[in-house]
């Protein structure tokens, strides 16, 4: 899952990015209204966090001009202002949720899974294939019901499998899902991760379920 943050306060906005990578989303910060706008143009996102004060242009404007230029998934809007007139402002402009601030981690990160529930409509809360089972409340990941221990990057590298399975995923398509806008398209890093994966999710059991696709990427199929 690959989220946009919109925030001016950089320490702020280093707490949400370091905060939720930890959980293994992929956090794209900016620091204006503007800038935020030009990430959603060139890439894709499953959330955007949106502060209310930024330098530029007020949040409830840039949440109108992410909607306008067609970005339609969920907008959590912060801010410190707590009146219900802002919070009004916030919804009307497009945003779904609206959090104040000082708030914390926990409280983010809950929201943030309630909007990626109630967005994707029809995706429960456990993914599943074949014996692969992924459950998004608890983190806890199964094949043939045995545990596997994963780290938060290899957990949302899997859960973009889990997502897509049976299609081929590229690469870019790959970074673009797990990683931030600084990712090095260059380097060798995801199939360093697609190899640490499969060591957990494929070599213990005799049924290999990652595949890969000669000049493509990899694909979560059945043999």
């Amino acid at each position: 899952m690959r989220i946009l943050v919109v925030e001016d306060q950089k320490k702020v906005g280093g707490f949400i990015k370091k905060g939720l990578g930890e959980q293994g989303y992929a956090v794209d910060l900016a620091e204006t209204g503007s800038a935020g706008e030009v990430l959603a143009g060139e890439s894709e996102y499953d959330l955007v966090i949106l502060d209310i004060m930024l330098p530029d242009q007020n949040g409830f404007d840039t949440a109108r001009h992410l909607r306008k230029d067609g970005y339609g998934g969920p907008i959590l809007m912060l801010s410190a202002l707590s009146g219900t007139r802002d919070k009004v402002n916030g919804l009307d402009s497009g945003a779904d949720d609206y959090l104040t601030k000082p708030f914390e981690l926990d409280e983010l990160s809950a929201r943030v899974r309630a909007l990626l529930r109630r967005h994707q409509k029809g995706v429960e809360s456990v993914l599943r294939y074949a014996d692969l089972e992924m459950n998004l409340l608890t983190r806890e990941v199964k094949r043939g019901g045995t545990v596997l221990q994963l780290t938060a990057k290899e957990f949302s590298l899997l859960e973009y499998f889990l997502r897509s399975p049976d299609r081929p995923l590229s690469r870019t398509s790959i970074s673009e899902h797990v990683w931030d806008v600084h990712f090095d398209s260059s380097s060798n890093v995801i199939d360093v991760y697609v190899n640490m994966l499969r060591k957990k999710v494929d070599q213990p059991f005799t049924a290999k379920l990652i595949h890969t696709v000669i000049g493509v990427g990899y694909v979560l199929r059945k043999e």
